[in-house]
């Protein structure tokens, strides 16, 4: 694919006030132009990978800001073409003055994601590692930001380059066989091609099993807190959250709809959301925050259902959790609330974790047994997953389905015997689809796609 001969041009940091202000050009006219416009330093003799102090000036010759203009000269830039980076002083102002100039010398302005479009093309990333970038400017977590990274510097995309390269070598054998039918001759090796596609299928099942983590890692963990009124929810959402978030009321039904917030627990974002007491409500706007507390429990990755150890368990509750609890999928973790008012008379529930969030609002170590088991719950695959093999993207999951689809019809192929001309299509396919994750086979569509999700700048 081409792209543009333009000179492209953007500021490529965020609005507002603050120290620097960077505006970027790529093209191979970026550094005549930035040179047009800078005094006090010559640009246009200037080596590689160097930085210039100089004013940079406006068209009728006043002078808008004191910058530095770094030089990468292709192909040993972030683009692969020639980059000025002019950094100037923060705030808009400057830094839009600068940017008009620019244009007004030939710069166009740069699509979304128009700098990344450019390395992809000039082969300084592949696509996978191009979206990897979205997602660490996007990463709300430090883990999130850890699977990020691992994509960008390659390591996903090396685990596909490799399962790629065996097949491209396997479907060229089985080919070279289809040029040699008549004479009955086999190129490729059975044996090594079905211990190939077992492999193969291992690792891409390993890969798209790991894409709920992925999503949960990209999102979010969402935490429903469910539990009867006056059961202490809302005091176990503000413990949480380290600060009052939610009203706390010991007159029942005071949250009627949801609240939810965030906070970031040993790398892991969770998504706190504090519901409507669950029980017969006396109005229909109580009964629609019921309504909508029962649809956010079945949205939920985890649900913490709280209930006051004062009073214990009713039968509703014990048949209710019964219900969410056959579903496997669903981790159910039960507290045991107001344990500081606790005077043992009724029994606890035997997988209860016993706490008090009121003394977790003051001291976190309160309720730590209930964050400990969150972390365990959600993050237990990550100590087993390295992070390259973590997908996050739901391109990537169709792609990966495909490709396996095509592996285990190659697989059925093979042990049935059949043409070789069938079991390379199925192989064909495979490859395609693998190609088609780090861009080795795309289309200007897909990277329309792509590249219009990113900000103006990157």
């Amino acid at each position: 694919m081409q792209v543009s001969e333009d000179t492209i041009a953007a500021i490529a940091t965020a609005r507002g006030r603050a120290a620097l202000a960077i505006v970027r050009l790529s093209g191979p006219h970026a550094i005549d132009v930035a040179a047009e416009c800078l005094r006090g330093a010559s640009l246009r003799a200037a080596p590689t990978h160097t930085a210039h102090v100089g004013y940079f000036g406006g068209a009728d010759g006043t002078e808008i800001d004191q910058v530095v203009a770094t030089i990468f000269r292709a192909p040993r830039s972030a683009t692969g073409e020639d980059v000025v980076e002019l950094s100037c002083h923060g705030g808009d102002f400057a830094s839009r003055l600068i940017l008009d100039r620019l244009l007004e010398l030939g710069a166009r302005m740069a699509d979304p994601g128009e700098f990344t479009l450019r390395a992809f093309v000039h082969g300084k990333m592949d696509l996978a590692q191009a979206e990897a970038v979205a997602d660490l400017i996007h990463a709300s977590s430090s883990l999130a930001h850890r699977v990020s990274v691992s994509h960008l510097q390659g390591r996903y995309s090396a685990v596909l380059k490799e399962l790629r390269e065996e097949l491209l070598e396997l479907c060229a054998f089985l080919e070279l066989e289809l040029d040699f039918s008549e004479e009955d001759v086999e190129f490729a090796d059975r044996e090594r091609l079905e211990g190939f596609i077992r492999r193969s299928e291992h690792s891409l099942d390993e890969l798209l099993s790991s894409y709920r983590l992925g999503a949960k890692l990209r999102d979010g963990v969402r935490v429903v807190i469910g539990g009867r009124p006056n059961a202490g929810k809302s005091t176990l959402l503000n413990a949480l959250l380290g600060r009052d978030r939610a009203i706390v009321s010991a007159t029942p039904g005071t949250t009627r709809d949801e609240i939810e917030d965030e906070a970031e627990i040993e790398g892991i974002l969770f998504r706190f959301v504090d519901t409507a007491g669950l029980r017969e409500a006396s109005d229909a706007v109580e009964a629609e925050g019921v309504r909508r507390a029962e649809a956010s429990i079945e949205r939920s990755d985890v649900l913490v259902y709280v209930y006051d150890a004062m009073i214990g368990l009713d039968e509703d509750e014990q048949s209710f959790l019964a219900r969410v609890r056959s579903d496997e999928a669903l981790p159910v973790l039960i507290v045991a609330n107001k344990m500081d008012l606790w005077d043992g008379e009724e029994m606890l529930c035997a997988d209860a974790i016993a706490l008090s969030a009121r003394e977790g609002f003051r001291d976190e170590q309160a309720i730590r047994p209930l964050v400990d088991r969150l972390v365990e719950t959600v993050g237990k695959d990550l100590s087993r997953t390295e992070a390259s093999s973590v997908i996050t993207n739901r391109r990537h999951r169709h792609h990966l389905r495909e490709a396996l689809g095509a592996l285990r019809s190659a697989r059925a192929s093979l042990d049935a015997d059949t043409t070789g001309d069938l079991l390379a299509l199925d192989l064909r396919i495979a490859l395609h689809e693998l190609g088609a994750i780090t861009g080795e086979i795309t289309t200007e569509d897909v990277l329309d796609q792509i590249f219009s999700r990113f900000c103006i700048g990157k």
